[in-house]
């Protein structure tokens, strides 16, 4: 993240398009835990890119303490109000950070998509930051996933791993599908150790929040969409891989 970006206005909502939906915070939130949950380590928990704190109470049901670390000071301060005390903030960028401990367990969801390095970035999580048996959780929303491949059909985006005005408003530099994700986790030394995706998705986000006020969606459709979601990762929302420390680069 480059000292020239404006991360405060990065977040704020575009025309026709919102940085967070309704969908991100009550399904893709929930279901990412249940895809971490039996992956986790004891010990510590680091969370890179915290936003407004709603995915750090959700590792909150998992973790006693938490160390969150964020660029934009107005997503701290809303965090801060929303979170416990016990969880710890640390304004900076990811090239600026400097921390004295590692840690066993780190998440990093939909953020790497958002970095201007993203090799250098996860090579200091191997390098520096996670603990000789910890784990990385890293989460990047899907090129591939179905909702996508229907709007470049529909002329909408150009194709797949193509990067919208509206998500380059909000920060985005790339769209990963799952080699170009695992090609960079590799050129930074990590091991991967698990691949899957999180959420079979063929509508867009707007049409997900639309559906999800009225009694159309069941919780079982719900969890169906889950786990057809790790039979077929690459029509995913998301998809998703765990790392362990590999050789320093």
């Amino acid at each position: 993240m480059s000292t020239q970006r404006d991360f405060n206005n990065e977040f704020g909502d575009g025309a026709g398009r919102k940085y967070a939906y309704s969908f991100d915070f009550d399904v893709m939130h929930h279901f990412m835990v249940e895809a971490f949950r039996p992956l986790l380590c004891s010990g510590s928990a680091l969370e890179l890119g915290s936003f407004k704190g709603d995915f750090t109470k959700r590792l909150l049901s998992l973790f006693q303490a938490i160390t969150c670390v964020e660029a934009s000071e107005v997503a701290i301060a809303e965090a801060k109000q929303r979170t416990p005390k016990g969880v710890r903030f640390i304004e900076t960028t990811f090239e600026k950070l400097q921390l004295t401990e590692k840690f066993d367990n780190i998440f990093l969801t939909h953020v790497l998509e958002h970095v201007d390095d993203p090799v250098r970035i996860l090579e200091r999580i191997n390098n520096e930051w996670l603990s000789d048996a910890g784990r990385l959780f890293l989460v990047c929303p899907n090129a591939n996933s179905p909702s996508r491949q229907i709007a470049v059909k529909m002329g909408l985006i150009s194709h797949n791993a193509a990067v919208t005005p509206g998500e380059a408003q909000h920060g985005h530099c790339r769209t990963y599908s799952m080699d170009t994700l695992e090609r960079d986790a590799v050129a930074s030394g990590l091991r991967v150790v698990h691949r899957s995706g999180i959420f079979f998705k063929a509508l867009a986000n707007f049409q997900w929040d639309q559906l999800l006020q009225t009694d159309i969606i069941s919780k079982e459709y719900l969890e169906g969409c889950y786990k057809l979601g790790q039979q077929y990762p690459d029509l995913c929302s998301s998809i998703f891989l765990m790392c362990e420390r590999g050789e320093k680069k």
